[in-house]
Formats: C-alpha cells, sequence, structure tokens
C-alpha cells in the first residue's frame, strides 16, 4: 500500500501489534440536554487503533461527532478499529450503514479513506490529519473528501519554550508512536521552541528522543503499548529528562505512569489537555492541544446544510485551531516573565513574525 510505503520511506515501519477485529458500527443516542429536531442526515466515524477512549486525537474526533448529534439532530453511527488491518472493511461496514458522511480518524487511515472516496462518489469523506496523494505521493484533489488538518508545530513551540523554561535539569524529552508526519509535526515544533529559549537566554537546554536537522528521534513503533510508554519514559528519565512530551496516544499514558512515579518529572500532553482528559492531572506542565472536536463538528454542520467542501481546514493558531492548554496546577510555578513570552511568541508566529517550519506542515 502507498502509505507503508510513505511511512518506510519517513524511516518508521507501522507496526500495529494489535490482533483483534474492530468492533461492528454503532448506532448512538445523544444522551443529556436538549437535543436538536431529527434531522435525516447520517454522520459516522472510524477510528484508528487507538480507539475513542485514547484520551487523544480518537476520543477528541469522537466528541465532535456527537456534538453534532445533540445538536444537529442527525443520526451517527461509530466503529472502532483495533488494527490497521481493520480500516478498509471498518470503512465498508459504514457504507454499508447508507452513511452520508464518513469520517476518518488519523494519518494512517489515508489509503482506505481515499479508495473509498474514490469507489463511492456519492458518499461524502473527510480524514483527520491528513491529505490525499497518489502512488508518487503527488497531491490528490477528490470532489467528496475533505482533509482535517492541523499545523501543530506553531503550538508545540510554544510548548517546547515552556518546558525549556521550566526545566531544572537542563533536559527535556520527547518521543513518538509511529514515525509519520502527523506526529513529528509536534517534534519539531517542540525542538524549535526549545531552541528558542536557549537563544533568547543563553541556555543550553538539551532536548533528548529528537533530531529535527537530522529527522531521527526515538519511537514507540505503536500508538497503543502503554508498557512502552513506561519503558521510553523511564530511560529518559534516567538521563535526566524532567519534562517529557510523549507523541503517542494511550503509549504516552505509560510515560505519565512513570513520571508520576518520579516526583518530579512533568508531561506535556498532546491533542486534548490531558488535565482533563487522564488521572494524570498533578504533573501536567501543559498540553499541545489541536481542535479536533470543533473542527470535526463544523465539517458535519456544513455538509447538513449541503455546503460539503472538499477544500482542506488547516488549524492554525490565528483560527484557533491550535493552542495551549492552562498550566493548571503548575499556574503559579511558570513565572510571569515565561506567560509573556509565551504571548509574545504566539503573537509572532499569528503575525508572521515567527515561521515554524516543518517538513510535516500542511503545504
Amino acid at each position: 500500500m502507498k502509505k507503508i510505503i510513505r511511512v518506510a520511506a519517513l524511516g518508521g515501519a507501522v507496526a500495529l501489534a494489535l490482533a483483534a477485529c474492530g468492533s461492528a458500527p454503532e448506532e448512538n443516542e445523544a444522551t443529556g440536554g436538549e437535543t436538536a429536531a431529527s434531522v435525516d442526515y447520517k454522520a459516522c466515524m472510524v477510528s484508528d487503533a487507538g480507539g475513542f477512549d485514547d484520551k487523544s486525537f480518537n476520543q477528541a474526533g469522537f466528541e465532535g461527532l456527537t456534538k453534532a448529534e445533540e445538536e444537529l439532530g442527525i443520526e451517527v453511527a461509530t466503529v472502532e478499529s483495533a488494527a490497521d488491518t481493520d480500516y478498509t472493511p471498518n470503512i465498508d461496514s459504514l457504507i454499508a450503514e447508507n452513511c452520508n458522511l464518513i469520517i476518518g480518524v488519523g494519518f494512517l487511515l489515508e489509503d482506505p479513506i481515499q479508495a473509498a472516496a474514490e469507489a463511492n462518489p456519492d458518499v461524502d469523506f473527510a480524514l483527520v490529519d491528513s491529505a490525499f496523494s497518489d502512488a508518487d505521493f503527488a497531491p490528490v484533489t477528490l470532489d467528496n473528501a475533505k482533509p482535517i488538518l492541523f499545523d501543530t508545530s506553531q503550538a508545540a513551540y510554544l510548548a517546547g519554550y515552556v518546558a525549556a523554561a521550566q526545566s531544572a535539569t537542563g533536559k527535556v524529552a520527547t518521543f513518538g508512536g509511529v514515525d509519520i508526519p502527523s506526529v513529528t509535526i509536534f517534534m519539531d515544533g517542540f525542538a524549535d521552541g526549545v531552541a528558542k529559549f536557549n537563544e533568547d537566554n543563553g541556555a543550553s537546554v538539551q532536548l533528548l528522543g529528537w533530531d529535527k536537522e537530522a529527522q531521527t528521534g526515538v519511537f514507540a513503533g505503536n500508538f497503543d503499548s502503554q508498557d512502552d510508554g513506561k519503558n521510553i519514559g523511564q530511560s529518559f528519565i534516567d538521563q535526566g529528562a524532567d519534562v517529557i512530551m510523549p507523541v503517542a496516544g494511550p503509549v504516552g499514558l505509560g510515560t505519565a505512569s512513570v513520571a508520576e512515579a518520579a516526583g518530579n518529572v512533568s508531561i506535556i500532553g498532546v491533542d486534548a489537555d490531558w488535565f482533563e482528559t487522564t488521572q494524570y492531572g498533578p504533573i501536567v506542565l501543559t498540553s499541545v492541544m489541536k481542535e479536533i472536536g470543533p473542527a470535526v463538528f463544523d465539517t458535519i454542520s456544513e455538509a447538513v446544510d449541503g455546503e460539503f467542501s472538499f477544500q482542506p481546514y488547516v488549524g492554525t493558531l490565528a483560527n484557533d485551531g491550535l493552542g495551549l492548554a492552562p498550566f493548571h496546577d503548575f499556574d503559579s510555578k511558570v513565572s510571569e516573565e515565561t506567560k509573556a513570552k509565551i504571548e509574545e511568541l504566539k503573537t509572532a508566529i499569528i503575525d508572521g513574525e515567527i515561521v515554524v517550519e516543518s517538513d510535516a506542515s500542511p503545504k
């Protein structure tokens, strides 16, 4: 498959080692609060192998779907994938469910979503975290398929600066689940933020786990093994890192568990606000947030109104598609000087005075 070739070319083989098949589509009923009048429209979603309770991007996408069900009065169906081999049959099952719009969550679903869109021109599709391309990786536009993208390096840049500012050991770390663009874009921005702190302060905070120039670093090889997250996190802690940003879905929860046990290590979450979505709130310094839920909701809303467009959505700091989560329990520990600097850098990125560069940024 094209995607497997691409991931290999990026230096990381996809090895999602789960054998179970994905579950059948589930009809969902809105719960809580007033619901909108019923609308004759069905929006559906398929997860990647992380599942909808991954405390990360799958969960955020699901929340956008649920909001659309409650506020737009539509019918929804979901199906969870347990391994990459589930993607195509899961999408086919949603097509058989007569879905009007099928949303795939995650870069790894590009090939099956694209194939399904090409084979089913009367069904609309959307894909979180990837555009579409041909066998030579040249961009492809499909009239019935919308990419939902995020220039995550912008917000990760701010997180890297904060991490460096808060480190007592002078060592911070990041790692990925799988070596794919939607992961490395975080790591690129984080690296640049650390470098900016060093430049501004004459410091030499060291980043473990990622070399932006060489585009090489530490990867778990999956998005689901918390044991891998524990092992990688402990390795960083043993090397002296006291702030770690795992870009690895549930793998990162394993890292958070060893950080919690260490007692002097903080975590930077990704995709959602980990203070709110995980049990590790007290050690979460901040999170690099992609507003996936609102982007999914808006995509569905436009489709329900007959205004579905294949034009990509790109979340940025400027359009509030990205951001840093509050510092929560760390608020009193982050200096006013650092807080002011983060706002200054955010404004400079929005105004174009600072351009955070990553090979993985949406083009």
